[in-house]
């Protein structure tokens, strides 16, 4: 494969900070390259400096003549008086741009819910993202640079991008950056994991299941300091390999190497214990929805709802943007009132909110850090039983990534990430027993997620989430429900069940465009079934190599050491069992990349 774009030592700085100190690393044709790490250490910086947006202090960056490079920054370009239509094809007329199955079907993708006559000054943010994304997406470009895609995208809209971009370099040429936080993303997109850490740049195999896999052998080797960073990441292996594999992009024959580094790692959480203390702390009742219906004049948005949220109850809230996601969260937290129906609540339960505009931040914006810390006097437990541990405020804040140096900073100074993690040190300082959480993701690096996934495992209470960070969401939730067609269904099978019942819905529309997709859908679906099914008899011819090899290598260690030449026999039969076992490793991680 052809080089497209070279980096040579890199080095780069700020007047307080270094972000990177002689980096070196190349893009090559059929790359599909996530970027990771913690806020501040310089993603976004190492995309500027490789599209050639950003000169670095020293070093060089090399590009092939005539590349065409699209960037997606986090903050748009658009021009406001401009039309949707206008800011992603331009002048381009209907007949010419409709024609082009690729920009069809980035515009059905990523505009399908948007008034495409619109003037972008109308828009809201979640809408300018997509435009913004829409028109990278339309170019010819040979390398795609995207900072943050999946903000503001629903399920299904990055379920829609992540199987376009594989599409698109299924033939391995071209390349694609991307820097996300979205791990679901990173696993079905990227085939090579970039972690930006301590001013350079580290690669690893695979997406994240694979990075995270690779990143806990070095953990494993590293000294002590790096203690808390590796647990955190054991742990999230362990959920990896035990709760959920099919999704961690790992064929059978490597989960053994997986297992036998979390071996001494617990489940991730103790549901048993955390659905006890939460029995004791709530009663047996939490709230009730009863036949409950919600309208907003002559709209209806929610229609006779029955809902018993038991204690303890770790759910996941899916649904479209407007479906009534929030209304009904809005009948859990008092919020909202119902138009008809019950609503009953236990006499113990208080219920508390992170929201997305922050607002319990408002009153300590003039604070410094350790000021607003000095006026809080509670403490925090977690864990349960004989693992309870109490935390101070200060404590709290530690295990959430905040240096000391930093308590001096102005809460006004702090980043999104840094501002978030406060706003769930003061609502969990509040000591609720339910806890909802709306989109809680937002402006965390994955270390941070991982952080915050690992104190909700410890959180003994009644969880609601709504969020479209799929992992995080499979990850803290044990069950998940949808709002649709003004009602709530269970999903027995999970995100999945739900975008298969939307993907339903939007087939079952009246129109040509429908009928199109439902071919597209069922051409797909045909490779998908013929994809496993090869997947599965190379599966089964592994498992039968790997006995091979066993009474291979037990045969040789019984036979007569005196016997060299049969020895050699055994020996040879033993490379070839080994070399064909190697062959199939590699076809089956071709062949899974496909899915």
């Amino acid at each position: 494969m052809s080089n497209l774009i070279s980096a040579e030592a890199l080095s780069l700085a700020y007047p307080t900070t270094t972000v990177f100190d002689s980096v070196s690393l190349g893009v090559n044709e059929g790359d599909r390259i996530g970027i990771v790490g913690r806020n501040g250490d310089g993603k976004s910086s190492l995309l500027s400096l490789l599209a050639g947006r950003r000169q670095a202090d020293s070093g060089q960056v090399t590009m092939r003549r005539d590349i065409r490079i699209g960037v997606l920054d986090q903050r748009d370009d658009l021009c406001d008086t401009n039309s949707v239509l206008d800011a992603v094809v331009g002048d381009v007329p209907e007949h010419v741009w409709a024609a082009n199955p690729k920009i069809r079907d980035v515009v059905n993708g990523l505009l399908s819910e948007i008034d495409r006559s619109a003037s972008i000054g109308a828009l809201s943010g979640g809408q300018r993202r997509r435009v913004a994304l829409a028109r990278v997406l339309v170019g010819d470009h040979d390398v795609l640079a995207l900072d943050e895609p999946t903000n503001h995208l629903d399920l299904e809209a990055i379920a829609w991008l992540a199987g376009h971009l594989a599409h698109r370099w299924a033939t391995n040429s071209g390349a694609l950056l991307v820097v996300t936080h979205d791990r679901w993303f990173l696993d079905e997109v990227c085939t090579t994991t970039w972690e930006v850490h301590d001013q350079i740049v580290e690669p690893f195999d695979g997406g994240y299941a694979a990075y995270i896999l690779q990143r806990v052998e070095r953990d494993r080797q590293a000294a002590a300091r790096e203690e808390r960073r590796k647990n955190l990441a054991r742990k999230e292996l362990a959920w990896l390999s035990r709760g959920a594999p099919a999704r961690t992009s790992k064929p059978k024959f490597h989960i053994e190497a997986a297992n036998a580094l979390i071996a001494d790692v617990p489940a991730v959480r103790d549901a048993l214990s955390l659905q006890s203390l939460a029995i004791s702390r709530l009663g047996k009742q939490v709230v009730d929805l009863l036949g409950v219906s919600v309208s907003y004049g002559t709209h209806e948005v929610l229609h006779d709802i029955t809902w018993l949220i038991a204690p303890g109850e770790r759910t996941g809230i899916l649904g479209v943007n407007g479906a009534g996601k929030s209304t009904l969260l809005g009948l859990v937290s008092e919020s909202v009132a119902p138009t008809s129906g019950r609503v009953k609540r236990g006499s113990t339960v208080k219920v508390a909110t992170l929201s997305q505009q922050m607002t319990e931040l408002a009153p300590f914006q003039g604070y410094t850090v350790r000021e607003m810390l000095e006026g809080l006097h509670s403490s925090y437990t977690i864990g349960t039983g004989s693992k309870a541990q109490e935390l101070t405020p200060a404590q709290f804040l530690e295990r959430m990534g905040f240096a000391p140096g930093q308590l001096a900073t102005p809460v006004r100074d702090l980043s999104g990430g840094q501002q978030r993690r406060l706003q769930l040190l003061l609502v969990l300082l509040g000591q609720p027993n339910v806890l909802i959480l709306d989109e809680p993701t937002n402006d965390l690096d994955t270390d941070m997620l991982a952080a915050l996934e690992d104190l909700l495992d410890s959180w003994a209470g009644t969880l609601l989430v709504v969020s479209h960070d799929r992992y995080f969401l499979e990850r803290v939730t044990d069950q998940q429900y949808a709002v649709l067609d003004k009602g709530l269904r269970h999903l027995p099978g999970g995100v999945d069940e739900y975008l298969a019942l939307r993907t339903a819905q939007q087939q079952n529309r009246p129109g040509a465009a429908g009928n199109r997709a439902e071919t597209r859908t069922g051409s797909a679906s045909a490779t998908e079934r013929a994809t496993r099914k090869e997947l599965a008899a190379i599966e089964r011819r592994l498992a039968k190599l790997a006995s091979q090899i066993e009474a291979r290598q037990d045969a040789m260690a019984q036979h007569d050491p005196s016997d060299y030449q049969g020895l050699g026999a055994q020996a040879a039969a033993l490379d070839e069992l080994k070399a064909e076992s190697s062959a199939l490793e590699d076809q089956w991680l071709e062949l899974s990349e496909q899915l």
